[in-house]
């Protein structure tokens, strides 16, 4: 998908504060934050939003999860953190790649 920034941040075409990366997943600090500690979780297969998720992302879906409070906690969230997945317009996504926000305060 050419058109898509966050498949652009995933190929290197543009920098991105990358706090983790692994085969199937790439987090990096949101630009326009709205905790102290704001990150997105993405996949690097693109597709739009938790809506258009196939049987054949389950298993993404699942590691991504279970990543999320191994990042929280490298990132200085040991207190707890919020979660959150917008989907579609009317959930208040803006960028149509399905993405984790991980945000709080550090300890």
């Amino acid at each position: 998908m050419t058109d898509c920034i966050f498949c652009k941040i995933v190929d290197k075409q543009i920098p991105a504060g990358i706090v983790y990366e692994d085969d199937d997943m790439l987090c990096f600090k949101d630009i326009r934050p709205a905790a102290p500690v704001h990150l997105l979780l993405i996949p690097k297969v693109h597709f739009d939003s938790l809506a258009h998720a196939k049987p054949e992302h389950e298993a993404l879906l699942g590691k991504m999860m279970m990543k999320v409070p191994q990042i929280a906690e490298a990132n200085g969230l040991s207190d707890g953190f919020k979660t959150q997945i917008n989907t579609g317009k009317g959930g208040g996504q803006e960028v149509f790649h399905l993405h984790i926000h991980i945000m709080g305060r550090p300890a």
